[in-house]
């Protein structure tokens, strides 16, 4: 098993339920695909650097995972096609940072 961080933008004209369950179906499809979450951090609306599909903000969510990296292809696909999430970012690290991260102690 390999680890993973995964940075997550979300479109930021949802609505907090729907922000839910994009994230719930998201934790389903690492578990379907053999994965386990470690841990997440929510880092709230944020400002983008610039701008992602006439966005200027996005909903940003933080996942540390464990699980091999031939099923991040399957997640990636489906990830593609999700309307909803503006961009996606799986980064391989030896070990994963403590948590609460500096984002997540920054003013929102």
């Amino acid at each position: 098993m390999n680890n993973f961080e995964v940075v997550l933008l979300f479109n930021p004209e949802l609505s907090n339920q729907i922000l839910k369950d994009e994230l719930e179906k998201f934790k389903n499809q690492i578990t379907n695909n053999s994965g386990k979450i470690i841990n997440t951090e929510d880092w709230g609306l944020r400002d983008l650097t610039y701008n992602i599909k006439k966005f200027k903000k996005a909903f940003y969510s933080f996942l540390q995972l464990e699980m091999n990296g031939i099923n991040i292809d399957t997640i990636k696909r489906d990830l593609n096609q999700n309307d909803r999430l503006l961009r996606y970012l799986f980064i391989k690290v030896d070990k994963h940072q403590e948590l609460p991260t500096k984002l997540n102690y920054e003013k929102k």
